[in-house]
C-alpha cells in the first residue's frame, strides 16, 4: 500500500499568463511550485500531480490521445451559453445533423449535441440572436427543441407512450388480425374468405394498406427520419436498414395490390416498425433516467446581482471587474472576487467539497456559487468576472457529452453493416435478373435479404438486457441512470471514493462532550449536560453550520438532570465564535484561540482533549464562562456504517483511492486503512475531474461521490456512482444512484453490472450468429419475405426470453 505525501516545495512568483498545471484555475501571487517549475493553485493539485504525473507520461501516447479527444472547445468561444432539451436524437448521426444545421444560423458561435442526454449546448452572440429563438433554430425534421423543464419532459414521455400505443398497438393489431383471418389462409392453399377481385376483397386490402401506412409513417416516423438524416449526413445507420426493410416491403406490396396480386407483405412492414419501435421505446425510457443533467447547478446559477452602492439589481452581463456587490445571508455569491466589507462564514461545499464553512474577512477571495451563511458581505468582483460555479457547469457538460457508450459502437458498426447488406441484396437481385429469373422473383429475394437482416434482435439485445439489469438493481435499492455502467463496471481497475458525504455522513454532528476532570480544580466541577446546555442556548442564535449542529444536538441520558431552557442576552457574533450573556455571565462558544483572545484559561486536561479531537479529524469547540473554559464539544462529519468492510471488499481486485477537498487530520484517518492505496486531500473540484483522467491511465476508473462538486469527476470516470443523499447534479451526472445511503450497495452495483454485461454479450452474440446464418440462406432464395419476417421475429423473441431471465 502506498501513501501520498505533500513535500514542501520552494515557491516562486506566479505567471499570470497561465493557470494551475492540473486544474487550470488561476494561480495566486504566492503559487505552489512543483517539479520542473510547474505551478499549482493549491497543494492538493501538487499532490495529485506528483502522484499521477509520471504515470500519465509512461502509459503511452494512445491513452493521452484518448483523454485529449474528450476535451471541448466550447469554453474558448465568446458569447453566452444555453442548454436545451431536444427530443428525437438517438444516434451520433443526429448529433452531427443538428450541429451542422445550427451552425448555419447567424449568431450561433458553437454547438455541441449529446443524444445520450437529449441535450444541446449552444454558444451564441446575444446581440445577434435572442435566446428565445434558439429552440426554433434546433427544431425541425422531427426534432423538437425546448427549454429544460421537468414538466415538459414528463409530458413528452407520455406523448411517446400514447403515440406508440395508438399508432402501433391499435392499427398494427388490426392489420395482423385481418392477415390472420383473410390473407394467411390463402398462403397455405385455403379458399379466401373474401374474393380479392370483389368489392369486399378490395375494401379489405385498401383498409390494410391504410392502416399499414399509418403505422409506417406515423409510428415509424422517427425511424424514417433517422434514415433520412443518415443519408443527408452520409453516415449510414441502423435506421436506414430498418427503413429499407419496412419501406421496401410496403412499396412492393402496394405495387402488388395495384396489380391485383395476393402476395402482400404489409405485415412485414408492421412487424418491423413495431419491433424496432418497442426496442427504441425501452431504450428511451432508460435514457430519460439521465435527463435533468446540469439541472441543480443550472437552477443555482445566479442571473442577477445587487450593487452595493445603489442597491439596484442588475444582470450579470452588466457587471464589470471592480464592481461592489452586496450579498446577504443565505444568498449565493454571483461572481468570483474578494471580500470588500464585512465578514461571514461561507459554505463552499457546492464548489470545493469542504465539509466545513470558511470564515471570510476583507481581502479574502470568494468563489461564485458559494453561499454566505450568517451575515451580509460586500464582494468586489475579480478581474475575470466569471463564476467558478459556471466553470463547473461547463466542465460537466464537456465531459458528459463526450463520453462514448454501447450505442456509439453500434453506430460505427452500422456504417459497415448497412452498406454490406444493401450490396448483398443488390447483387442477389442483379444475379437473378441476369440468369433469367422474373423481376418479381428477383425483387422478392433482394427484399428478403434486407428483411431477414433487419437488426431487430440486434436493436433489442442491449435495451432489454439493460432493462432486466435496471429492474434487478431497483429491487436492491439502486437506480441505474445510464447504460454505460453495464459496459464498463465489470472491468473497473480503480475505485475512487469521495470522503465527505460518501464515506462520511456529510452533515456535522456532535460526537462527544469533554469536561475538565483534573483533580486540582479549585472550583466545583461542571458536568457535560451543563456545558452542552449553555452551548446550545448560545448557538441557537447562530446560522453557522457548526453552531446549528450544536444547537440540534440531543442530550444524552448521562447528561445533567437539571437541564432547562435558558435565556440568552446581548448575543455577539465574530469570525471565530459567538458569545451571549446567561444568568449574568458571558458564555463563549467557539475556537480555542478565540477563547484565549478573550482571556479565558484552558485547563491542561481540556487542552489535551482539544488535541485529541483534532488528531481524530474532528473540530473542537470550547465552551467557557467565568474566566475559564469548562468544556470541549467535538463536532465531526462521522464515517458511515460498515465503510471499512466495503473498502476491504472493493480492494480485493481493485485499487481504492480516497479523494477529498478537506485536508489535515480529517483526511489522514483514511491513510491508516489497509485497503486504501492513495489519499488525495485538498483537491478542488476542477482538479477532481483531472485526477480521474490521470487515474484512467492506470485502467478503468469508478468514482463514488455525492456533492455537486463531485459531478465533473463522476462524469469523467468510466463509471460514476452517486449516494442518494447527494445533490441532484451529482445523481444526474452518475451512472447509478444508491438509495438509502448504504455503502454496501456499491458492491451490489459491481455484481449486477457484471451479470448484465454477460447478458448483453449473449444477446449480441445470438443476433450476429442469426445474421450470419439467415443472410446467406436468404440470398439463395430459400426464404420468402414472410418466412424472413417470422425468422426475424423469432430471433427477437429469443433475445426477449434471454433478457427476462433472473440475473
Amino acid at each position: 500500500m502506498s501513501h501520498t505525501s505533500v513535500p514542501t516545495e520552494p515557491e516562486t512568483p506566479a505567471d499570470d499568463s497561465s493557470g494551475c498545471s492540473l486544474c487550470s484555475l488561476p494561480i495566486s501571487s504566492d503559487p505552489i511550485t512543483g517539479p520542473d517549475d510547474t505551478q499549482f493553485c493549491c497543494r492538493g493539485c501538487l499532490e495529485v500531480h506528483r502522484a499521477l504525473g509520471e504515470t500519465a507520461e509512461t502509459d503511452g501516447a494512445a491513452v493521452r490521445d484518448r483523454l485529449a479527444s474528450e476535451s471541448s472547445t466550447m469554453d474558448d468561444l465568446e458569447g453566452e451559453d444555453a442548454y436545451l432539451t431536444v427530443d428525437g436524437m438517438h444516434c451520433a448521426t443526429c448529433e452531427a445533423f443538428l450541429e451542422t444545421r445550427a451552425m448555419a444560423t447567424e449568431g450561433v458561435l458553437g454547438v455541441e449535441a449529446s443524444y445520450a442526454t437529449d441535450t444541446v449546448r449552444v454558444a451564441y452572440d446575444p446581440e445577434a440572436l435572442d435566446e428565445t429563438a434558439l429552440p426554433t433554430v434546433l427544431s425541425g425534421y422531427g426534432y423538437d427543441a425546448r427549454e429544460r423543464t421537468n414538466e415538459q419532459d414528463d409530458r413528452t414521455r407520455d406523448d411517446s407512450l400514447v403515440k406508440f400505443l395508438i399508432g402501433g398497438g391499435l392499427f398494427g393489431m388490426m392489420v395482423m388480425v385481418w392477415y390472420g383471418v383473410f390473407l394467411y389462409p390463402t398462403y397455405f392453399g385455403y379458399e379466401p374468405l373474401a374474393e380479392f377481385g370483389s368489392y369486399d376483397g378490395y375494401y379489405l386490402v385498401v383498409n390494410i394498406w391504410l392502416m399499414t401506412s399509418f403505422v409506417l409513417f406515423y409510428t415509424g416516423w422517427p425511424i424514417l427520419r433517422g434514415a433520412y438524416v443518415s443519408l443527408r449526413s452520409g453516415m449510414p445507420n441502423m435506421d436506414l436498414l430498418v427503413s429499407l426493410a419496412a419501406v421496401g416491403a410496403y412499396a412492393y406490396s402496394t405495387l402488388a395490390m395495384v396489380l391485383g396480386r395476393t402476395d402482400l407483405y404489409f405485415d412485414v412492414s408492421v412487424a418491423v416498425v413495431l419491433v424496432v419501435t418497442a426496442g427504441t421505446y425501452y431504450e428511451t425510457r432508460i435514457k430519460r433516467r439521465a435527463a435533468g443533467l446540469l439541472s441543480e447547478l443550472t437552477e443555482a446559477q445566479v442571473d442577477t446581482a445587487r450593487l452595493a452602492d445603489s442597491g439596484d439589481t442588475v444582470a450579470l452581463s452588466a457587471i464589470d471587474p471592480g464592481d461592489h456587490l452586496l450579498v446577504r445571508s443565505g444568498e449565493r455569491i454571483p461572481l468570483d472576487g474578494t471580500i470588500h466589507e464585512g465578514q461571514a462564514a461561507v459554505d463552499e461545499s457546492l464548489i470545493t467539497g469542504e465539509s466545513l464553512p470558511v470564515t471570510k474577512t476583507p481581502g479574502d477571495p470568494v468563489r461564485g456559487g458559494t453561499v454566505v451563511t450568517d451575515a451580509p458581505v460586500v464582494v468586489e468582483v475579480g478581474d475575470d468576472a466569471k463564476s467558478t460555479h459556471d466553470r463547473l457547469v461547463s466542465l460537466l457538460w464537456s465531459i458528459q457529452s463526450a463520453r462514448p457508450g454501447i450505442q456509439r459502437l453500434a453506430d460505427k458498426l452500422a456504417t459497415v453493416f448497412v452498406p454490406l447488406v444493401v450490396v448483398l441484396a443488390t447483387i442477389a437481385t442483379t444475379v437473378l435478373l441476369v440468369t433469367g429469373s422474373s423481376p418479381s422473383t428477383a425483387l422478392l429475394v433482394g427484399l428478403t435479404v434486407v428483411i431477414v437482416s433487419c437488426p431487430c434482435a440486434l436493436g433489442l439485445a442491449t435495451p432489454l438486457a439493460i432493462a432486466s439489469g435496471i429492474q434487478t438493481a431497483a429491487r436492491r435499492g439502486i437506480v441505474v441512470a445510464t447504460e454505460t455502467i453495464f459496459e464498463a463496471t465489470p472491468t473497473i481497475d480503480v475505485v475512487v471514493l469521495d470522503k465527505t458525504g460518501t464515506l462520511t455522513e456529510g452533515e456535522m454532528s456532535v460526537t462527544d462532550v469533554y469536561v475538565d476532570e483534573s483533580t486540582d480544580q479549585t472550583r466545583e466541577p461542571v458536568d457535560a449536560g451543563v456545558v452542552l446546555c449553555r452551548a446550545k442556548a448560545v448557538e441557537a442564535l447562530s446560522e453557522h453550520p457548526i453552531g446549528r449542529a450544536i444547537a440540534d444536538a440531543p442530550f444524552d441520558d448521562t447528561d445533567s438532570d437539571a437541564v432547562e431552557t435558558v435565556d440568552v442576552g446581548n448575543f455577539e457574533r465574530t469570525a471565530r465564535g459567538v458569545t451571549g450573556v446567561i444568568d449574568g455571565e458571558r458564555t463563549l462558544v467557539g475556537h480555542p484561540e478565540f477563547a484565549r483572545s478573550r482571556g479565558l484559561s484552558i485547563p491542561a486536561s481540556l487542552a489535551a482533549s482539544i488535541e485529541e479531537t483534532r488528531s481524530a479529524g474532528e473540530v473542537p469547540v470550547v465552551v467557557g464562562w467565568d474566566g475559564r473554559v469548562h468544556g470541549v464539544i467535538a463536532v465531526s462529519d462521522s464515517p458511515r456504517e460498515n465503510w471499512e468492510t466495503v473498502i476491504d471488499t472493493l480492494s480485493v481486485d481493485r485499487s481504492v483511492v480516497v479523494l477529498t477537498g478537506d485536508e489535515g487530520a480529517s483526511a489522514d484517518r483514511f491513510r491508516a486503512i489497509d485497503g486504501v492505496d492513495d489519499v488525495f486531500e485538498a483537491v478542488p473540484p476542477e482538479a477532481k475531474a483531472e485526477t480521474i483522467r490521470r487515474l484512467r491511465t492506470r485502467g478503468t476508473v469508478a468514482m463514488v461521490g455525492d456533492g455537486s462538486n463531485d459531478a465533473p469527476a463522476l462524469a469523467a470516470a468510466d463509471v460514476g456512482i452517486a449516494m442518494g443523499s447527494g445533490t441532484e447534479l451529482a445523481t444526474d451526472a452518475a451512472d447509478a444512484v444508491i438509495l438509502g445511503d448504504d455503502l454496501g450497495s456499491i458492491v451490489d452495483v459491481f455484481d449486477i453490472s457484471s451479470g448484465t454485461h454477460r447478458r448483453i454479450r449473449q444477446n449480441l452474440g445470438w443476433a450476429f450468429v442469426y445474421n450470419a446464418i439467415a443472410i446467406p440462406v436468404a440470398i439463395t432464395g430459400l426464404l420468402s419475405p414472410l418466412v424472413a419476417a417470422l425468422a426475424m421475429a423469432t430471433s427477437s423473441l429469443l433475445v426477449v426470453i434471454n433478457s427476462s431471465r433472473s440475473l
